[in-house]
């Protein structure tokens, strides 16, 4: 089975892996997306996906085009895939790269909830009990195809943005391997657009939070652990957050206890307790650390 792979992150990574270590796939080349500057250096990093072949010496072909359009139509029929899988790929596929083979797209959602660029942000800032995971055959619209597969867990414990991925990732990998293996006979389910809901690409003002919420603030901190990460009005940056309670009501941002675990911080809803801060420019300090520099104490406001 020859597969063209067109993925970019980690989570894309390891679904590339599953189907290069599978000895019925021959993954005939990779498209991703271009370097890009990263850091304050601003130096090219490459995408997660491209730096995988690269490391372990695949005889992978790779492609990063600034868009799908020719050349690149004719490279993709001269590999004469007889699938191609989009995974968190990061561009529109035009109908001419639809017609080439069967484009099977694996989205972190149980479709069609969540359709878009972030939808493992949105299941943790919903606080969703149920996790999952979708295989998709692709249309000219985004995330609107056939259903092929689905697989979901319940949760049980919190998990942060990076533990959901991978968990999600490995899931869908799986699935992935299912739904190509069984694609002749699986029976589509098209989807309900009247339920659809779509998330947003996230952006560095996602972060900025307040001492509203307990539970907010708290579920902010898991999705953006990664970046943006959570921040004050100050561009204060709280790291590593507890949720302590989600019922008292207390004074925005007062500072309830200090200690070596460190500081709760009462919001007007609930009280969270926030283990490491970090100013602007500023390595993170315990919080316990940050406060004595401040001189701030029990009953003063985190602001």
């Amino acid at each position: 089975m020859r597969i063209v792979f067109m993925g970019t992150p980690g989570f894309a990574e390891v679904i590339l892996r599953a189907l290069v270590e599978n000895k019925d796939i021959e993954v005939v080349g990779l498209f991703t997306q271009m370097d890009k500057p990263f850091g304050r250096k601003k130096e090219l990093k490459a995408p997660e996906t491209k730096t995988y072949i690269l490391e372990n010496h695949l005889n992978i072909p790779i492609f990063q085009p600034q868009s799908l359009k020719e050349p690149e139509v004719q490279i993709l029929k001269d590999l004469k895939p007889d699938f191609i899988v989009v995974v968190a790929y990061g561009k529109i596929l035009p109908k001419e790269v639809l017609a080439i083979a069967p484009c099977i797209n694996v989205h972190a959602s149980l479709l069609p909830k969540y359709r878009g660029a972030s939808p493992i942000h949105e299941m943790i800032l919903n606080d969703d009990r149920i996790y999952g995971i979708s295989t998709m055959l692709m249309d000219l619209e985004l995330d609107s195809g056939d259903i092929l597969e689905s697989a979901s867990f319940l949760r049980e414990d919190y998990l942060d943005l990076d533990a959901l991925s991978l968990k999600l990732a490995h899931m869908g990998a799986d699935l992935l391997l299912s739904t190509l293996k069984n694609f002749h006979s699986i029976t589509r389910k098209p989807q309900d657009h009247m339920q659809a809901s779509f998330c947003k690409k996230i952006t560095k003002a996602d972060g900025l939070v307040g001492f509203t919420d307990a539970k907010n603030l708290f579920l902010k901190s898991l999705a953006f652990k990664s970046w943006p990460e959570i921040f004050l009005e100050n561009s204060l940056k709280l790291l590593e957050v507890e949720l302590v309670e989600n019922e008292k009501s207390h004074k925005e941002g007062e500072i309830l206890a200090i200690d070596e675990r460190g500081v709760l911080v009462g919001c007007l809803k609930g009280s969270v307790r926030i283990a490491r801060l970090q100013a602007v420019g500023k390595k993170p300090l315990k919080a316990k650390d940050y406060l004595n520099g401040r001189r701030l104490k029990v009953g003063g406001i985190l602001a």
